[in-house]
């Protein structure tokens, strides 16, 4: 019997076909759109975030000598743009010490320098939860974030974020 149909309306097949395709194109929505910061600035802002906190606590937990060797050349490979090969040295201490939340805040501010953003929130999160949740190095993870939300125009995470650098803040006893 369907068959019958079909050949009363010989256009049936094509317009559910048609109906079909247009059901397919609908447009997706507009993903966010970047900012336009350099992946620099936006590490040089990451780093200022480090600088400017005047935390009375500031932890820095004993290292190992490799790892730390492994950090300042990772560091020298970075100023000669040499990201490839900076990358490098910080796996090879992430492996060696896959908890050091130093090492891990690195590795994600290298992330931006190659384009990998993702990888640079989830990295930048996993440092702040194993670190000390004040100073110099909590201000640089949650900077990180407040950079990758700001890439994506997030502004309420960003928001969010910012207070959270601020937070990392742990102002000395008032003296008079």
């Amino acid at each position: 019997m369907p068959f019958r149909t079909f050949r009363a309306f010989p256009f049936l097949p094509v317009a559910f076909a048609g109906i079909l395709l247009a059901a397919c194109t609908q447009p997706l929505p507009e993903a966010p759109k970047p900012t336009g910061k350099s992946n620099a600035a936006m590490v040089a802002e990451i780093q200022a975030a480090g600088e400017r906190d005047k935390s009375v606590i500031n932890v820095h937990p004993l290292v190992d000598p490799g790892i730390t060797t492994l950090q300042d050349g990772a560091r020298t490979d970075e100023r000669n743009g040499q990201f490839d090969a900076a990358a490098a040295k910080l796996d090879m201490a992430l492996k060696r010490s896959p908890n050091s939340p130093a090492v891990l805040q690195d590795r994600a501010e290298l992330a931006i320098y190659m384009g990998h953003y993702d990888m640079a929130e989830q990295l930048a999160h996993q440092s702040w939860s194993l670190g000390s949740k004040q100073g110099p190095l909590c201000a640089r993870n949650w900077q990180t974030i407040v950079e990758m939300r700001q890439r994506v125009n997030d502004t309420a995470s960003a928001a969010t974020a910012s207070k959270s650098v601020e937070a990392c803040r742990e102002p000395g006893i008032q003296r008079f």
